[in-house]
């Protein structure tokens, strides 16, 4: 353990700049995922039927295939086609698409919850289509987004030690590394499992924080 100990006192720098890197996958690709599932979201519920099929395709082949699978052939396949991406940006698309496409179905769940009385209301009113989504529709169905969102930041999280299969050097990569030189396996992979429960308790915090604003501002908007 005192060997352990003194490695680790080494590998300190290395271990921050891995845990950097996570972060900025976690970061990037929840932002990319974020995007992605208001847009399929919002088309799946298209009352165009093309649209709307299409949108359905995309998020169900992206939910019915692998993260795994998907982020190799980002990774060894794009490049046979011509296009080659850094591991960083394979992997953040990876996530995002993946996560993006699973996030697309609390943005059509949650804007079909909102009761159609209150788009009848701004439709009698006067109200377009983009208007009633932006200042009706959208600010009630985001308080009822939150918690899922969460579960699906946190399981994001989750999902970026595979990133170090394609040569990204994040935590989970950096803690192979510590665990290579210094034989201690239980205390390499204990110290990731402490790590990546401390960052997913600071995520569930602020997403919690998050979801009250988001009550909140949609009972006051309700109230006026």
């Amino acid at each position: 353990m005192a060997d352990f100990l003194a490695e680790l006192g080494e590998a300190v720098p290395r271990l921050a700049d891995g845990l950097l890197v996570t972060a900025e996958a976690t970061v990037l690709g929840a932002a990319l995922a974020l995007l992605l599932a208001y847009v399929l979201g919002l088309l799946s519920g298209s009352a165009r039927r093309t649209v709307r099929g299409a949108a359905r395709v995309v998020v169900e082949f992206f939910r019915g295939t692998s993260l795994y699978v998907q982020l190799f052939w980002l990774f060894f396949a794009l490049p046979m086609l011509g296009f080659r991406l850094e591991p960083l940006a394979c992997g953040v698309l990876a996530l995002g698409l993946n996560f993006g496409a699973y996030g697309s179905e609390v943005v059509r769940g949650a804007v079909a919850a909102v009761p159609r009385a209150q788009t009848e209301a701004a439709l009698a009113l006067g109200m377009g289509p983009v208007l009633r989504l932006r200042r009706v529709v959208l600010p009630q169905a985001h308080a009822l987004m939150v918690a899922p969102f969460k579960n699906l930041l946190v399981q994001l999280l989750k999902a970026t030690p595979l990133l170090s299969l394609v040569t990204v050097q994040d935590l989970t990569f950096r803690i192979d590394q510590l665990r290579s030189s210094t034989g201690a396996t239980a205390a390499s992979y204990l110290l990731l499992l402490g790590l990546y429960f401390g960052m997913a308790v600071v995520l569930s915090l602020g997403m919690n924080a998050l979801e009250r604003a988001a009550k909140a501002r949609a009972g006051q908007e309700g109230g006026a």
